[in-house]
């Protein structure tokens, strides 16, 4: 298994334009989707982004917690709620991500950042995907 990182940051109530943030059902014209540089709903849906999106791909769990951790610390400073993260603590989130990732699920963080920006943090599985039957895109 090896993984694919993501990242998205921008105005938050960008977020509410869910029919970019959805590929079509049944499956179709993935156009809009892949042009949309806002974050899917699911995680697994990253990888029908195009692979211009991958910001890195990991060969190990190790590698994977690496970028979220240093992706984290780059963004603290803009935290609109220092002491609200302080609380969860970037020890608890990626003890939890190494063990969703170790498990083969995708690891997704959102952060509210100063003025009305919003962060997106994610590290998805890549073959196999657990939720997901997709080809693994080039990195």
């Amino acid at each position: 298994m090896h993984f694919h990182c993501y990242s998205w940051t921008g105005i938050g109530d960008d977020q509410r334009r869910e029919g970019e943030r959805r590929p079509p059902l049944p499956p179709g014209d993935l156009a809009a989707f892949r042009a949309s540089p806002l974050p899917p709903m699911r995680t697994c849906d990253w990888l029908l982004k195009p692979a211009s999106m991958i910001d890195a791909s990991p060969e190990t769990v190790a590698e994977a917690l690496t970028w979220l951790a240093e992706r984290y610390r780059a963004a603290e400073p803009s935290f609109l709620h220092p002491a609200g993260e302080a609380r969860i603590g970037l020890d608890t989130r990626l003890a939890n991500a190494e063990e969703s990732l170790r498990g083969g699920v995708d690891v997704q963080w959102g952060i509210w950042l100063t003025a009305g920006r919003f962060l997106t943090l994610n590290t998805t599985c890549c073959t196999p995907n657990r939720h997901a039957p997709y080809a693994c895109p080039e990195a």
